[in-house]
């Protein structure tokens, strides 16, 4: 009876994937288009399209009569590199998210049970402090990079003995190293709050937040959100295996320690890069990939693709809502996405708990 659950379920998910994806590109699409059409000042979404089309179209293929060129500069100088930066902050968080579920075989880890998450943050925080940021775009970045790979590196360190790492060690060791990463920037951010302006930047950066993105930051953030994407698709078949366990998996030829240390490293890389660009934002890689695997199931060959949809497309909306909520003030972003997914754990864990106590 069991057998046949489980086959009548797989039947029902491999029938709604395409659906699912079908859902998802949509609703990107009319994210995207919503995001740059929304704001302090309203634009039609047919303005929209013309504008960004005829910067892929050849000349005079577009008719760009009644679009303004307050409204052009609007779409493609602001509005533009903060939806693209936006989605591709929440793709990697959410393809992040679900390298992590698979390699800790839980659907509810999320990139910061490695450190990663507050290894970006110190970086980026030290990056203020030194006022390296303020001095060019490429600094704050780069500084977020190396807070997130050295991160992870001491905590492999740390949990690593004759060349293995123990997954319930690891996770032990990302969380207290996570904590001491976190008492460190707090530290850093007290000791400069008497720089208020340094300060306030540092705050508001905590909290997340796409305003102020440019060109400059999609060109950043889009070559390693592509990088770190292919990395995770070309372990598709190891991470389905790895849910198996570590020695099934590694008795059907997958090279178990290999494997951990290159998906833990793509995974740290994207949350580096959307840390970089969008600063820290909460629930996005926790969220998106466990609740795809409840529709889909756990097979990464759909659930990488459709996270990836998903958490562009969540993102986006986040951010507008958080810029007409309130509006004219913008809310942070880290604040808009704690609302949505704090709630949508504790009833996630809730179902899981109901799930072992009926087990």
């Amino acid at each position: 009876m069991s057998r046949a659950l489980d086959s009548l379920a797989a039947f029902a998910r491999s029938r709604a994937a395409p659906l699912y994806f079908l859902s998802a590109a949509a609703a990107l699409a009319v994210a995207a288009v919503a995001g740059v059409a929304l704001g302090s000042t309203e634009i039609g979404w047919e303005s929209v399209l013309r504008t960004v089309f005829s910067k892929f179209l050849p000349e005079g293929w577009i008719d760009l009569g009644g679009v303004t060129e307050a409204e052009r500069v609007i779409i493609w100088q602001i509005r533009m590199p903060r939806v693209i930066v936006g989605g591709l902050a929440g793709c990697g968080l959410a393809v992040a998210g679900t390298q992590v579920q698979a390699v800790f075989r839980n659907p509810l880890a999320e990139p910061s049970v490695i450190g990663s998450s507050q290894g970006a943050a110190l970086g980026a925080v030290t990056a203020f402090v030194t006022e390296l940021a303020t001095r060019s775009a490429l600094w704050l970045p780069l500084f977020a990079f190396s807070g997130a790979l050295i991160a992870l590196f001491t905590v492999y360190a740390v949990a690593s003995r004759a060349g293995r790492t123990p997954v319930a060690t690891l996770l032990l060791a990302g969380i207290a190293l996570g904590s001491l990463i976190s008492a460190a920037t707090s530290m850093l951010i007290s000791l400069n709050f008497v720089n208020w302006q340094v300060a306030s930047e540092i705050v508001f950066w905590m909290m997340g937040g796409l305003d102020g993105r440019t060109w400059t930051h999609v060109w950043i953030s889009a070559p390693l959100v592509a990088i770190g994407a292919s990395v995770a698709f070309w372990y598709v078949r190891d991470l389905d295996l790895m849910l198996l366990g570590e020695e099934a998996s590694a008795s059907l030829g997958v090279e178990v320690e290999q494997v951990k240390r290159s998906v833990l490293a793509t995974a740290a890389l994207l949350t580096g890069t959307a840390v970089a660009v969008s600063g820290v934002i909460g629930f996005v890689g926790l969220v998106v990939p466990h609740v795809i695997r409840i529709l889909l199931g756990p097979a990464h060959r759909a659930l990488l693709p459709a996270s990836i949809l998903s958490g562009a497309a969540f993102l986006i909306g986040c951010d507008i809502l958080a810029r007409t909520v309130y509006a004219p003030t913008e809310l942070r972003l880290g604040v808009v996405t704690a609302l949505f997914g704090a709630p949508l754990f504790l009833y996630l864990l809730r179902r899981k708990r109901m799930e072992v106590a009926v087990l």
